[in-house]
């Protein structure tokens, strides 16, 4: 944002607001502006119609690449003239400004190269005129008549009702029943060119381009006598208006704009020099404010006219900051970080500096008349124009008077507390305070010879002074906690300390600050910009500056209760010093203040609470952030739910310069409460769920209230996913899968059961079986014993027959070697006959059967051929008898057993390496 900026000379302007091409996005001349109902700006410009709402400018392009030269709002749509072409534009349902060509398909042809400078509307038609014709548009009948010229026109003029334009070379016409009709003459105008007609007394008044203005009355032209006609005969008008107070507007083609009051007295001058950023206006336009609006040949500015501000910038870093300020009779005092400068009262010649006050100047105070200067360097005495030095006391912060003591004054300074007396009729220094060396930026009395000494590092200290004020009896340090950039002052006989923890009265006889609830709620905390507080005697009010406004305290009329006020003046915007803000009252209710950039002028009583309407601008969506399109601002369409990124942008049509509109916001449905105020006016929520929302938006300017909430309905879709025929969908599938689930559920319990069955039927089988093995174990223990009781038995029989045999054998073989055979032949043959007795192999056949009862059948199923001699001999080797052990049972030589076994083998089919006892047993 630019701000102004003031030539040497000291004229206070009204506060400006500077718009470049590069604000608006558009190219710089701008040739007309209008404003609709709902306070929005429209601006004819090279490139197309440009709209502002307050917040931001948007560009529509020509719709044939043309120059516009012209706007006008009538009814509800915004009529243009350009380039051989005119129309009017209206807003869609997206908010979008759409134009309408009147020239096509028409009767009538556009001339060659035909531009349109001008548009007016009255009764029912509006008028559209070029340099060579005027068309008569009907808006109900959409039809056209045309006023044809043999001569140039300049421009139309619309006074009370009538349609008036100059015809060059012919004179003024006026239109009536559609024709022309001629009331004054060329001759009468003496080849003035016009700018504009207004009403004068039921008579006209001729404003010309370059000779200032003229009446026509009687049927004569005269000059209008005014003041103002030498500085107007120096000047080129371009174009001109009259505002609604009556005064006079004037555009120049080189010199910024004057102002003239109703009787042609110049109120004001403003050019590049002083504020504006162009001198050449090309167009001048009253809002519905009261502010002006200038199209300039490079640019757009405002000017806030009806503003309660004016300004006064030192652009050239004459003055410096201002730390103080005075007005005696004659002059205007300003105190500076750069000396002393004064300006003679209701002037505008430059502010001249005071000879000998090169420095820093912290305290400009009028004492019964008499302007003492507090100076860096020292106390001065200024008379007029002159300074006079009376203390050479370094650093003179504050002077004040002594009550009781009319001859004397007290002043604070760099290493504490000095005296000033009258003598003679003028003013010298007389002492310095001894006992107490402290700064003493800021002291209060709170008795005769008592007062309260502010230091914004070290605390709050009460002195107490001897009676000729020479020297300190006594000082100590209050109870109070100290602050950065506190202040202390007096108002309505109570002492008040002020700094960021709130502001605190002073309780004399407790020697204590009690915490004053209603002010420190002002000042204190995140509102804290300094504590520095000024009673301002004359106007009877306690001011203060706060982060965003500045406060003043009036004494209730009908309760003991303080009256606030508040001039909301953000800090940045004012630009004072913090910790040296400074305030002067200049008359009724006017004030200055110094800034750091030179001051202000407030006018109290120009202060005026409106309360403006927030309008929605536009809503955008998209899918992506960074892709989104218009949506319908009146009936929007549900949006699907993958658009679920919603730009909202909203304004207020505040075009005051020196004010600040703040906005809050909230999404019911989303987050229902309120949003910090803030100076963006655009909400941005970015993958919003589905469902119905409700955004809300409300603007507070200068304090006061946006004078409607902006409601704007739009609902997101569920996802497909979450669409009515999934749900049905989601439900059909709940119950098959529970059904599914069930059947499963059914299916595993019933296996589960059928499982626990078996479980519980291969239990009992496995018990079954235990009890059956064990059984068995039992049987196969008993039948073991048996076998082995039958193995020892047949071992047994086998052993006795083996002894029997042999025994019968020796018996035998010791009886074959007596001499008389015949005497033992008997006995031989009968214990043959017991050797070979079959009835021995029978019972051990028997026996063998018992122990392995299948080896006789198994070996004769495998071996077919063997005989009963040779199952015998098998049976004994299945024993593992050897064939020592085998002989006698068989009744045979150890050699006839071998020849046995070997007879035994071939039948077996065993080879040679094969054990024929071997495969016996193991068969």
């Amino acid at each position: 944002m630019l701000f102004f900026s003031v030539k040497c000379y000291a004229q206070e302007i009204p506060p400006i607001q500077i718009f470049t091409p590069q604000d608006y996005d558009a190219e710089d001349q701008n040739w007309a502006i209008t404003q609709s109902n709902d306070d929005f700006i429209y601006v004819a410009n090279n490139k197309g119609l440009l709209e502002y709402k307050g917040a931001s400018w948007k560009l529509y392009n020509s719709p044939n690449d043309g120059i516009l030269r012209s706007v006008k709002f009538v009814g509800d749509k915004i009529y243009s003239g350009g380039f051989m072409d005119f129309g009017y534009w209206t807003r869609d349902k997206l908010g979008v400004m759409l134009y309408t060509s009147l020239v096509d398909d028409r009767n009538f042809s556009i001339k060659e190269d035909e531009e349109f400078w001008g548009i007016i509307d009255v009764e029912g038609y509006i008028l559209f005129q070029s340099l060579e014709r005027i068309y008569i548009y009907n808006i109900l009948e959409d039809s056209f008549d045309i006023v044809d010229s043999e001569f140039r026109i300049n421009k139309i003029f619309k006074v009370d009702g009538s349609i008036y334009f100059q015809e060059t070379e012919l004179g003024i016409f006026k239109i009536e029943n559609g024709k022309k009709v001629l009331i004054i003459p060329e001759v009468l105008l003496n080849g003035n060119i016009l700018v504009n007609i207004f009403n004068s007394d039921a008579n006209l008044l001729l404003q010309t381009k370059e000779n200032g203005f003229y009446k026509f009355q009687n049927g004569k032209v005269n000059k209008w006598v005014i003041e103002s006609n030498n500085l107007l005969s120096q000047l080129s008008i371009y174009n001109s208006i009259r505002l609604k107070d009556g005064s006079f507007l004037l555009g120049t083609i080189a010199n910024g704009i004057i102002q003239l009051d109703k009787d042609g007295k110049k109120i004001l001058k403003i050019d590049k020099s002083n504020g504006l950023s162009n001198n050449t206006i090309l167009s001048v336009y009253e809002d519905n404010f009261g502010s002006v609006w200038l199209g300039l040949d490079n640019g757009i500015n405002i000017v806030n006219l009806n503003s309660a501000f004016k300004v006064y910038i030192d652009n050239l870093g004459v003055l410096g900051t201002i730390y103080t300020a005075a007005k005696t009779d004659d002059f205007l005092y300003l105190g500076t970080n750069q000396g002393l400068f004064y300006q003679p009262n209701d002037s505008d010649v430059k502010f001249k500096q005071i000879e000998g006050t090169k420095g820093q100047v912290w305290n400009l105070s009028v004492i019964n008349g008499t302007l003492f200067c507090g100076h860096d360097k020292g106390t001065f005495l200024i008379n007029n124009t002159r300074a006079e030095k009376i203390s050479s006391e370094l650093g003179s912060w504050c002077i004040k008077e002594i009550e009781g003591h009319p001859n004397l004054l007290i002043q604070g300074n760099y290493k504490g507390l000095t005296i000033l007396e009258k003598y003679n009729n003028t003013w010298r220094f007389r002492n310095k305070i001894n006992g107490f060396n402290i700064s003493s930026r800021y002291f209060e009395f709170v008795d005769s010879n008592q007062l309260l000494v502010s230091h914004e590092h070290k605390g709050i200290y009460k002195i107490t002074l001897d009676n000729t004020f020479s020297k300190v009896i006594d000082y100590k340090k209050l109870p109070i906690k100290k602050g950065v950039k506190s202040g202390i002052v007096k108002y309505q006989n109570e002492v008040l300390y002020s700094n960021k923890s709130g502001v605190f009265n002073y309780d004399n006889n407790a020697e204590s600050f009690l915490k004053d609830s209603i002010l420190s709620s002002l000042f204190s905390d995140e509102k804290y910009v300094s504590g520095k507080l000024f009673n301002d005697r004359k106007g009877k009010k306690l001011w203060g500056f706060s982060e965003s406004e500045m406060i003043f305290v009036e004494p209730g009329k009908l309760s003991t209760e303080p009256k606030i006020n508040v001039v909301t003046l953000s800090n940045d915007v004012r630009k004072t010093k913090s910790g040296y803000e400074n305030i002067l009252y200049l008359s009724d209710n006017d004030y200055l203040i110094g800034t750091t950039e030179g001051f202000l002028n407030v006018d109290l009583n120009k202060l005026v609470e409106k309360s403006l309407k927030v309008h929605m601008n536009s809503v955008r969506y998209g899918a992506l952030p960074d892709e989104l399109t218009e949506l319908d601002l009146v009936n929007p369409d549900p949006l699907k739910n993958k658009f679920n990124n919603i730009r909202f942008n909203y304004s207020v049509t505040n075009y005051n310069k020196l004010s600040t509109s703040k906005y809050q916001s909230r999404l019911i449905g989303f987050y229902d409460h309120w949003s910090d105020w803030g100076i963006s006016p655009e909400t941005f929520y970015k993958n919003l769920p589905h469902g119905e929302y409700t955004f809300e938006a409300r603007a507070i300017t200068d304090g006061i209230l946006s004078n409607n909430i902006m409601s704007y309905s739009f609902t997101i879709n569920r996802p497909w996913y979450f669409s009515l025929i999934a749900i049905i969908l989601y439900i059909i599938l709940l119950f098959l899968f529970l059904y599914i689930l069930y059947f499963y559920n059914k299916k595993h319990y019933e296996r589960k059961q059928i499982k626990v069955i078996e479980k519980k039927e291969r239990e009992l089988e496995l018990e079954q079986l235990g009890n059956q093995r064990q059984l068995i174990q039992f049987k196969n223990k008993n039948l073991q014993l048996d076998i082995e009781n039958k193995n020892r038995e047949l071992g047994m029989a086998t052993m006795n027959l083996v002894k029997r045999n042999e025994l019968l054998s020796n018996i035998k073989d010791e009886l074959s070697e007596t001499k008389s055979l015949a005497d033992v032949s008997k006995v031989v043959k009968r214990i043959n006959k017991s050797i070979n007795n079959t009835g021995d192999w029978k019972l051990f056949e028997e026996a063998f059967n018992n122990v392995d009862k299948d080896f006789m059948k198994k070996i004769k199923t495998l071996h077919p051929s063997i005989t009963a001699s040779d199952l015998r001999l098998c049976a004994y080797l299945r024993l593992n008898l050897s064939s020592k052990e085998i002989a006698p049972l068989l009744n045979i030589s150890h050699k006839s057993v071998e020849v046995k076994r070997y007879r035994l083998r071939k039948k077996l089919e065993l080879s040679h390496d094969d054990s024929l006892s071997s495969y016996i047993i193991e068969l």
